[in-house]
């Protein structure tokens, strides 16, 4: 195998709800492919939009080589205030200079003298507004007018839980406790002993000045990474976002607005996609990885090739140009698969790189059963390049391939060499979790024999071979009695 992919210091992040939506309970912790299966209205795009919330709120949450609290500019700030005007002695202060200076272990909460944990938590409290952000990506990206739309609602509760929490190595970086009413939003931040403030890897350029105190010139911090959704509207959307794009700028207009006074809303989930259609500029320096990946889609899965023209209106016109032909097509006139993986094949074009995290709604959507079992080759590839991948399923083929993807890496952990597949996965590198009708989630562990099936789908296959078992006898006995009744 040749993509290899530095999985050390991958942060664990568990994301626990209650009462949210659909889903009664969960605790879910995503992992480089992470998969969400089950039957429909059973939560898996409630919890998706919630990752992609939270991480819209921090820009901070998920990262592929450290987990950043703060921006750098908060760190900055938090830093400057704990320490200066503080009554520390001056040989507690040049431990702490030293211990800021050591990007090779991280800072923790517990590094800090108590008066200095004190401060940090009033500043924290004072300055960053969680809260606030918080509010406005779950109504964005929920499309909300009251908390109460997004509340269980079989059940006499009056608030909903998410409790996240981030490590590595067992050691807690945060920890956020959200209570969600119908009116309010509350967030209680974790003062755990072991909470890092400043992540290994990040330098800090600090000096003591006169009056005892610590001056923080500079910091440096592991690069933010970025996550990209790909909603289940996306086909309908890639046929009609130059006619979406145009509808809502005229309504922009007053008269426009004076028309409309009660203008429809879209979910951010949606609105984030639709701009990157309109805004889709070919990256000038392309992701080597990513690039090869897009190409790979071209030629394994849609045997031709996705263009971007320019036009008239100034918005982007995306055609598919079919292998062996001179003849581009419009992705309206393509089949319904092209259009549905050509968001996909730009996003890695211009968007995705390595460490950064890629929520995908149904990659299996109008793909023929062999193409299924192709996109999960795909994903995994996709991970062994360090982009975190995030899926919802109904696909028993794409499934089953992850499952066949886990015993070749099982094989290569043998030392075997798996000829037949481009790539494999690591049973530690993959959670495939249940939702299910009763509001519960559950992890569904991997078996080297039945793979990673929902025993659902277990039950459906082996109703239908009954069924079609009954209904065969049934038809010969009929022969035997017209046979019967001919003699």
């Amino acid at each position: 195998m040749s993509e290899t992919n530095d999985t050390q210091e991958q942060p664990k992040v568990e994301i626990v709800v209650k009462n949210f939506g659909p889903i009664a309970e969960a605790n879910i912790d995503l992992r480089p492919l992470t998969v969400f299966v089950g039957p429909s209205n059973t939560g898996k795009t409630y919890f998706a939009t919630l990752v992609y919330a939270l991480q819209s709120m921090s820009n901070s949450i998920i990262s592929s080589e450290q987990i950043i609290p703060f921006h750098s500019s908060m760190i900055f700030l938090l830093l400057n205030e704990i320490f200066n005007g503080q009554a520390i002695p001056e040989t507690e202060l040049h431990k702490i200079l030293r211990q800021l200076n050591n990007s090779e272990e991280s800072y923790k909460y517990s590094d800090l003298p108590i008066e200095m944990r004190n401060r940090l938590h009033s500043i924290i409290k004072e300055h960053v507004n969680f809260k606030g952000q918080l509010e406005d990506e779950l109504k964005n990206c929920f499309n909300l007018n009251s908390y109460s739309e997004i509340m269980r609602l079989d059940g006499e509760q009056d608030e909903h839980t998410i409790l996240l929490k981030a490590s590595i190595q067992n050691q807690e970086y945060w920890n956020y406790r959200i209570c969600i009413t119908e009116s309010k939003i509350n967030i209680d931040t974790s003062n755990d002993q072991d909470m890092v403030i400043i992540p290994r890897k990040c330098s800090v350029v600090a000096e003591l000045c006169n009056d005892n105190s610590i001056l923080i010139k500079s910091m440096s911090v592991p690069n933010i990474r970025s996550m990209y959704y790909l909603p289940a509207a996306r086909s309908g959307i890639m046929h009609s976002h130059r006619i979406i794009a145009s509808s809502l700028v005229k309504q922009t207009t007053r008269v426009g607005i004076e028309q409309l006074p009660d203008i429809p809303t879209m979910s951010s989930v949606i609105a984030d996609f639709l701009e990157r259609i309109i805004l889709f500029e070919e990256n000038s320096k392309p992701n080597g990885e990513m690039k090869n990946l897009a190409n790979l889609l071209e030629t394994s899965l849609l045997d031709g090739l996705i263009l971007l023209k320019p036009s008239a209106s100034g918005y982007p016109d995306f055609r598919y140009l079919p292998q062996g032909t001179n003849h581009e097509i419009r992705l309206s006139q393509a089949s319904s698969m092209v259009s549905e993986l050509a968001p996909l094949v730009l996003y890695l074009r211009g968007y995705v790189k390595p460490g950064d995290t890629l929520i995908i709604e149904e990659p299996e959507a109008h793909l023929h059963p062999g193409a299924q079992a192709d996109m999960a080759v795909i994903l995994v590839r996709l991970v062994r390049v360090g982009v975190k991948v995030i899926i919802t399923t109904h696909s028993d083929w794409l499934l089953q391939e992850i499952g066949n993807l886990i015993r070749a890496g099982e094989l290569e952990k043998s030392g075997e060499e798996v000829s037949d597949l481009p790539t494999s996965l690591q049973t530690e590198e993959v959670g495939i979790w249940h939702f299910q009708k009763n509001g519960m989630v559950e992890e569904i562990p991997y078996n080297r024999i039945d793979g990673i099936e929902p025993m659902e789908y277990l039950d459906v296959a082996e109703d239908l071979y009954n069924r079609s078992a009954r209904l065969q006898n049934r038809l010969e006995e009929l022969k035997g009695e017209k046979k019967r009744e001919s003699e």
